[in-house]
């Protein structure tokens, strides 16, 4: 791989981090294909280990959780029969936790939609929280057994499960579906009714749909390697937290969800990003 330039480096992460995909950001930057994904990869290992010590001991209260779906190589139904079943072809999730007060993003994990996964995630996010939390999860049943293996009874856990309908007018293969109803279950502890919720978390995988070209839906956009889409995942969170300032977070000043969360100082800049591979 030719070696970039600092600034070389830091036009490549502003157009992979703003949603660009590979092959357009060959284009805009003049960097080969096999460059920027060698650049990426081993910029997304530098944000996840960076990530990895950093966001502990977190004073979150408020803690929302979802997963979003993606495929790597093929959508399951057109993978051989071969491969079927294997990690890293057809489907994936990401699963994703938000403090619904500072928007940090302090725990993700990529994996299969499933009790094992499930529990790595939930042990994960205990792992980083200093303080009980009132939990929100959609109504997946591998959150039941995962939230309390991995929090005790040291949690307020509720469930939320929207209902959905399609009205007789709407254009069903493109619009999406009309939310007609909730059915909210307190799981554990005395959650407080009225901050049950899940529509940060959901409103943060609209995030991740416009800031990665891979997420993004009916298109040709997709990850060829399970690897590339970790990396992917990585250096989105860490420019989300650490980068990109939040706009419900303006006062009193600017700032990312890292600073309202107290693990970080300042706003990265994108050669400060691009200085973790150094």
């Amino acid at each position: 791989m030719n070696r970039l330039s600092t600034d070389k480096r830091v036009q490549v992460i502003g157009c992979l981090v703003e949603g660009t995909s590979i092959p357009a950001t060959c284009r805009v930057t003049g960097a080969a294909k096999n460059t920027v994904t060698k650049l990426l990869v081993d910029l997304g290992e530098a944000c996840s280990a960076y990530m990895n010590e950093t966001l502990v001991d977190l004073p979150c209260r408020r803690i929302e959780c979802d997963e979003i779906w993606s495929f790597v190589c093929a959508k399951a139904k057109n993978m051989p029969p071969e491969l079927l079943g294997t990690f890293g072809y057809g489907d994936v999730w990401t699963w994703v936790a938000i403090d619904a007060d500072t928007k940090l993003v302090p725990a993700y994990l990529i994996g299969r939609r499933d009790a094992t996964d499930a529990y790595r995630f939930m042990t994960d996010l205990a792992g980083r929280l200093s303080h009980r939390v009132q939990l929100t999860t959609d109504g997946h049943a591998v959150y039941l057994m995962a939230v309390e293996g991995a929090f005790g009874s040291d949690v307020d856990h509720a469930m939320l499960q929207k209902i959905y309908g399609i009205p007789p007018e709407a254009e069903a293969r493109y619009s999406p579906a009309e939310c007609t109803g909730v059915d909210v279950r307190v799981i554990q502890g005395d959650p407080d009714p009225e901050l049950v919720s899940t529509s940060y978390v959901e409103r943060q995988n609209l995030t991740m749909r416009m800031g990665m070209r891979r997420f993004t839906r009916l298109t040709n956009a997709f990850s060829k390697k399970v690897e590339n889409l970790a990396a992917a995942v990585s250096l989105h969170f860490f420019h989300y937290n650490f980068a990109r300032p939040h706009a419900s977070l303006a006062n009193p000043y600017p700032r990312t969800p890292a600073m309202a969360a107290g693990v970080a100082d300042h706003a990265w800049s994108l050669a400060e990003i691009a200085g973790l591979l150094d």
